[in-house]
């Protein structure tokens, strides 16, 4: 479903289950955080939970950021996660990527750009720190989703801190992001490396002398996530990396990640 979430809020539970047994992949955000229903990304926690009657699709950043995050956890052992991305004028619709592509237009043709309105401020030649409304705790929604789906789709404990600061920049679509990791084991990178090049859905693209690394350009259209930049943090030394990845958020951030869950579904019910 991809519809909005007082729509699934209403309609999911009357929709699933029955007598067909009908599986529900729900893309908004009306089931995310309910600890009744799985928050899935096939690679990391599929398996049973793409079998549950209701299932939750992750947000959009979060996803992308967990692609590359989850198989380093798994191997090292996350401890604070600080991340801060760069999202493209589609996180906020077709509206959005519209206003971006006529303000360009607009400002080559008149030399100035139009008034926004899917958008809190002009996005072309500018950056905007804020997606969503901000909350009491001064971040805003989206940079609270990204700590909150990442707690529950990796079973973090509370230890375990994740803080974003989310910001629209002026592309199209892929979203980006800048990752700093603190681990609880010691990390070499070309060893982080090796680990990430074997991830599903994840596509190493580090080679700097080459200038080759991650864009949201590249990743535009691809299923897999470009991560590149792994270094050594000079803040947490050997327990810990710095990282830069892109990837596509309306394939791997929302329908790709939903067509991956309904086959896995299918995929049981076939085997059972």
């Amino acid at each position: 479903m991809a519809v909005s979430g007082g729509f699934s809020t209403e309609w999911a539970p009357k929709i699933s289950g029955g007598p067909k047994n009908t599986a529900v992949i729900d893309n908004s955000s009306a089931w995310r955080l309910d600890k009744n229903v799985p928050l899935v990304i096939p690679e990391i926690n599929g398996g049973k939970n793409s079998e549950a009657a209701l299932i939750a699709n992750p947000n959009c950043t979060t996803a992308i950021g967990a692609m590359v995050l989850w198989p380093l956890h798994q191997k090292y052992k996350l401890k604070n996660v600080i991340m801060s991305t760069y999202q493209a004028a589609s996180g906020a619709g077709a509206a959005g990527m519209a206003e971006l592509e006529d303000g360009l237009a607009a400002w080559v043709k008149e030399g100035k750009v139009p008034p926004p309105k899917a958008f809190a401020h002009q996005l072309p030649f500018n950056v905007i720190p804020q997606i969503d409304a901000f909350q009491k705790n001064g971040y805003t929604k989206e940079e609270m989703k990204v700590t909150w789906e990442l707690q529950k789709i990796f079973g973090l404990p509370d230890s375990v801190k994740v803080s974003c600061t989310a910001v629209r920049v002026p592309t199209l679509r892929a979203h980006s992001e800048s990752i700093v990791i603190e681990t609880e084991l010691p990390v070499d990178p070309d060893e982080a490396r090796e680990v990430l090049r074997k991830a599903p859905g994840v596509k190493v693209v580090d080679d700097p002398a080459s200038l080759k690394y991650p864009l949201p350009l590249n990743a535009t259209g691809e299923h897999d996530v470009e991560v590149g930049r792994i270094r050594r943090s000079l803040i947490y030394g050997d327990h810990g990396l710095e990282l830069f990845l892109s990837g596509d958020q309306l394939l791997r951030g929302a329908a790709l990640n939903a067509v991956l869950i309904a086959e896995q579904a299918v995929a049981a019910r076939l085997a059972a």
